[in-house]
Formats: structure tokens, sequence, C-alpha cells
């Protein structure tokens, strides 16, 4: 089979990405062809298909306020977009179109393309985020609030909420687009939308895809398997006797949607350090205080990192030796990070739909903390993956955090074992692939 394969960035940029290459590796290794269309950029990975790329545009970097409008005349609808995928189309051939993050960079534009109607190729799409539903695609309007106000279909609840970026223009400019989409019906020409979590389909169907949509949840690689394997430290509790201290571990984007300000507030509380009171803490659990070896490592960069450094310097000195902001790491320096936590926290306060973070987690036999919000408990399995707790409620996570740093050795283990048989069983790459084969006849047939 003939596959093309659609997505705005072709580097390893984030979660989208990962599933973007890992799907080509999977599909070639069951002797399919693939051809990609996305965007040229100097970090762009080679590819013989990369002289049909569209130029690259960027809608948020330093450039001057000319080419800003320039850019964004063509974010509804691109025209070269167009062109440049139909010459693709002439020269592959495909079978099946299966589309990944098109909006903006390379628009639904290419659904206009003549070739896909008079040869009647089916459109399979992967929704990353809730940009079908949502124009600031996180479903969290302008204060910052879980919001479904756009499920009706009415986009310009965008512009009066100001959920983009907290800029009215900007938040107008995708209302705009989302709704020349509605009443263009891109969205009609797309023959299987693909559910990374099961939460996601449901607001999709109640978004009006009742029909189209598949739950698919993600996957790993046999080398991110391999890797999570390798790295996987089964013997945390030794190391700890040993002298090395046991640590709860976030990794990704500092930003507030992701929750990281109630994390560092929370285990300033479960430490006791609130307010630099050092004095609070203690080895006793009943004390309802982490004993004074465990640790918070927070891996990645973002927007809060000022406001995060700023809360434990006001916490005193000892929260300053207990909080390691480490910065951005990737590849084995963070599979090891993963590896040796006792615990990754995933606190996330938007509807986070199947992050990479908490699969690569479960691979290194490290059990979650996860917020009750979006796909995140569909992969912690309480008292097995890990521990919930309700979204954006700092009590909450300290509670958990506290019930974390309590389990002994033996649940542990016990709790290692949910972990590695969580994706062995649900999260293979191969398996994911001929399911989706599967899934692409049935859209031919």
């Amino acid at each position: 089979m003939r596959i093309l394969l659609v997505n705005k960035y072709f580097y390893r940029k984030g979660g989208a990405e990962t599933y973007f290459f890992a799907l080509a590796e999977g599909l070639k290794a069951l002797g399919h062809e693939v051809a990609f269309f996305s965007m040229k950029h100097p970090n762009n990975e080679p590819s013989y298909w990369s002289k049909y790329f569209v130029s690259e545009k960027d809608y948020v970097g330093d450039i001057s306020a000319f080419k800003k409008v320039q850019e964004a005349s063509t974010l509804i609808y691109s025209f070269e977009a167009k062109r440049k995928f139909e010459a693709l189309l002439e020269e592959f051939k495909p079978d099946i179109i299966h589309m990944n993050n098109v909006h903006r960079q390379l628009t639904l534009s290419i659904l206009d393309a003549p070739y896909l109607k008079k040869h009647h190729v089916p459109v399979v799409y992967t929704a990353h985020d809730y940009i079908l539903l949502c124009p600031a695609y996180t479903m969290v309007n302008g204060r910052g609030e879980v919001c479904d106000a756009c499920l009706d279909r009415r986009f310009m609840h965008a512009t009066k909420n100001v959920c983009v970026k907290g800029s009215r223009a900007k938040s107008l400019l995708a209302s705009a687009e989302a709704e020349f989409l509605k009443y263009h019906h891109s969205y009609d020409k797309i023959d299987a939308i693909i559910a990374p979590s099961e939460f996601m389909k449901s607001k999709l169907d109640e978004g009006g895809y009742a029909g189209r949509t598949i739950t698919m949840q993600n996957f790993l690689t046999d080398s991110q398997m391999a890797m999570g394997t390798r790295v996987a430290n089964t013997h945390k509790f030794e190391d700890a006797q040993a002298g090395a201290r046991p640590y709860f571990l976030f990794f990704g984007r500092l930003s507030k949607e992701k929750g990281i300000l109630t994390l560092v507030r929370a285990f300033l509380q479960a430490a006791g350090l609130v307010g630099g009171n050092a004095d609070a803490q203690s080895d006793d659990q009943s004390a309802q205080v982490l004993p004074v070896t465990w640790d918070l490592r927070i891996v990645g960069d973002g927007p809060e990192r000022g406001a995060i450094e700023q809360l434990i310097a006001s916490a005193g000195p000892q929260a300053a030796s207990r909080i390691h902001l480490l910065g951005y790491k990737s590849g084995e320096e963070l599979q090891r990070e993963v590896g040796n936590a006792r615990f990754s926290v995933l606190s996330s306060e938007w509807r986070e739909n199947m992050p990479y973070s908490g699969l690569e987690s479960l691979a290194a036999q490290t059990p979650i903390i996860g917020a009750k919000i979006g796909g995140i408990p569909e992969l912690v399995e309480e008292s097995r993956t890990g521990f919930t707790f309700e979204s954006g409620n700092i009590a909450d996570l300290k509670d958990g955090l506290l019930k974390a740093a309590a389990v002994d050795e033996d649940i542990y283990g016990t709790m290692q074992r949910w972990c590695i048989e969580y994706v062995t069983t649900r999260c293979g790459q191969q398996t994911y692939a001929e399911q989706l084969v599967e899934r692409y006849v049935g859209c031919r047939n």
C-alpha cells in the first residue's frame, strides 16, 4: 500500500512528531511504501519528498510585522500548499492519506487537491489536540478554565473569551479559521478520525464527529521500549539505602496548563517547606510530611520557569536543596532521569490527550502520579500503574505525593510489573501499525 503521511513539522518537535516518525517506521517495517508532505525548516530530517514541502511559515517567532501579516494571509487557506500537494499526489499516487498536525502552516486547503476527488483517495486524520473542536487547540479559555463553549460549533466564543495567547486579535483570527473550515466543509473530506484516548473520542463525538471516530491509543517504538527496559532501575530502594535520594520527576514544558506551579506548591506543602518552615520536616509519615530524603526534579523549560524559581526562593534554602530545575534533556539522558525516578508526575490542568511522557514513564517501570483530566486516567490505573488526584487541587496532589512516598518495596515492585504489562500489552508498534492498516483498508472499501 502507498501511504502519504502529512504533518506540518518534519523534525522531532513534540509528541505529534514522535508519533509521525514512529508511524512511518512501523508502516515501512510492514512493507508499505511511505511518502511525506510537510513544511520546509532548517531542522528537518532529509527526505526525497522535501522538494514538494511548502515554504517555512512562522506565526509566533521573531519576524517583522509585515512578514507576520503576509504569512497570516495564508493561515486559513494556502494555495501554495494545495498546488504542491497536488504535484506530490501526481508523482506518488497514494492509496491513503494520513494527516496529523496540518493547521495554519499547511492548512486543510490540501484536501481540495483535484487528484483526491478524481481518484477518491481516503483521508485519515489523527487528532493530537482539540483543534477540530476549539480554535485554541486546548479547550481552555482565556481565563485558564477548562471550557466546552465551542462544542456548539459557534467558534466566535474563542474571540469573546480571548482564548488564544491572551490576544483578542489572535483569537479573532483563530475563530475566523474555524468558521471558514466549518462553512467550507473541510472536515467533511476526512473519512476517519483517530483519537488517541477514549476521552478525546467522547469529546469529538459530542462535537459532531460521531460515526467517524476511532480510539487507537498512542504506541511506543521498539527502540523506545528497549531503551525503557535498559534504563529501568529495578533496585531503586537499594539505591536509596546506598545514599541515593528518591525523587518525584516532572518532565515536559514548564507552562501553566501543565500544572507545574501546582506541583511545586504541593511538594513544598508535602515537604513542610511552605514559608521556609524547614523545622516542620520529619522522617515520620504519620506527621504527614515527606521524609527529608525526598526531592522533586523538574526536566524541561518554558514560560513558568521564572515563577518556579520565585516559589523556591520564597520557601527558603531547604527548598532550593530539594527542588532541582534541570533544564531540557532528551534521549538516554532523559530516560535515565525517568528510569531512576521513584514516581513521575503528570500534573496537567488541561485535557491532555495521551501524553508520551506517561507512556515513556511506564516503559521505564516508573509509576505515575496523574491528574484526573483528559486521557491521563486511562494511563494511571489506581494503585497499579500509579495514583490519581484531582487536577489543579494542591491539597489532593500533596496527599498523592505522601501516599506514593509511603509505598513499600514489595508493593512498588508489584506496581512496576503493572507498568511494564501495560505498555507491552497496549503500546506495541507493530500491533498498532497492523491495526491501522486494517483501518486504511476499511476506508478504501
